[in-house]
C-alpha cells in the first residue's frame, strides 16, 4: 500500500455512492417494503427516525469503508476490475458479518440477503470507482 495513491475525490465519491445504491436498494419497489416487514418497521416509525443523525452516520461510515478500501487498492496496479473484484470481496466479508449477527438476533434469510445483498452490490461499486479513478 502507497498512502499517496489513495485519491480522496474518488474516496468520496465512492462513498456517496453508497447513498445512490442504498436509495434504489431500499426503495420500496426494489426491496424496501420486504426489508422493512423483516425489520419490524412501518413508514411512520422510519418517518420519525432522526434523518440528520441516520444520513450523517450513513455517510461517516460510507466513507470510512470507503478509505479503507482504498487504501487496500493504493497500489499502482489497481485498474477499475480489480477495484470491482477488491469492493466485491470485501462485500463478501461484509455479508457474513451481517448473516452472523442477524442469525443470532433470529432474523430472516430474506432480510440477510437484502442487508447482505447492499453490501456486496455498494462495495462492488465502491471498488470500481476507485480503480477507474487513479
Amino acid at each position: 500500500m502507497n498512502p499517496s495513491l489513495i485519491n480522496w475525490p474518488a474516496v468520496v465519491v465512492a462513498a456517496i455512492s453508497g447513498f445512490a445504491v442504498g436509495g434504489i436498494w431500499y426503495a420500496p419497489a426494489v426491496f424496501g417494503k420486504a426489508w422493512m416487514a423483516d425489520s419490524n418497521l412501518t413508514a411512520g416509525k422510519v418517518q420519525k427516525g432522526n434523518k440528520a443523525k441516520i444520513f450523517g452516520f450513513t455517510f461517516f461510515f460510507s466513507l470510512i469503508m470507503a478509505a479503507n478500501l482504498a487504501a487496500f487498492l493504493a497500489d499502482d496496479k489497481t485498474d477499475v476490475s480489480w477495484g470491482a473484484t477488491a469492493g466485491f470481496l470485501a462485500g463478501i466479508w461484509a455479508f457474513c458479518a451481517i448473516a452472523i449477527a442477524a442469525l443470532f438476533e433470529i432474523k430472516s434469510w430474506r432480510y440477510i440477503f437484502i442487508n447482505g445483498g447492499y453490501s456486496i452490490v455498494s462495495l462492488t461499486i465502491m471498488g470500481a470507482i476507485l480503480g477507474a479513478w487513479r
